[in-house]
């Protein structure tokens, strides 16, 4: 398991990819607000919770998570067009985003560790609810404001993969 110290030392650099991916591909700039740890009571109300696990000398995600105007917002920018509904474009353009940002930071990781990253998951609905398994790994929480008044965050999980004993 990461130590607390090696965790921030692992989140900043996921923070800085979705910093540097918004403002890249979708000309925004993102304001990093105070992060927290998840302790499974955290309440949300998010419309759409994108995921990207991790495997390799690492193991792990990290998703991204917003209400649907966001994701509406954001894809009007990708595309060129007005959404007012979770079709699969909205879909197509969050795990675009979120792939994105998981190929960077794999790559930025390169020389620490071997990672392989899965396909992005995407989870859309009023009301769903978002379990982390919580007693292998700590889930670091960074809220990003974006646009005027609204918010998305990213949530990464890591864990140390167990060495095999000879």
């Amino acid at each position: 398991m990461f130590s607390e110290k090696e965790m921030v030392q692992y989140i900043k650099p996921f923070a800085r990819v979705c910093m540097k991916v918004f403002k890249q591909f979708v000309k925004l700039q993102l304001t990093v607000e105070r992060p927290y740890i998840f302790n499974g009571n955290n309440v949300h109300n998010w419309d759409i919770f994108a995921v990207i696990g991790f495997s390799g000398d690492v193991r792990g995600s990290f998703a991204i998570t917003m209400k649907k105007n966001v994701a509406f917002k954001l894809t009007n920018i990708i595309t060129g067009k007005t959404y007012t509904e979770i079709d699969e474009d909205v879909i197509d353009a969050i795990g675009e985003i979120v792939n994105i940002i998981a190929g960077n930071v794999k790559v930025g990781f390169e020389n620490a560790f071997n990672l392989e990253i899965s396909l992005p998951l995407v989870v859309k609905g009023e009301g769903h609810s978002i379990s982390w398994i919580m007693n292998t790994a700590t889930v670091f929480c960074v809220p990003f404001k974006i646009f005027e008044n609204d918010e998305l965050v990213l949530s990464i999980s890591l864990e140390k993969k167990e060495e095999k004993k000879k």
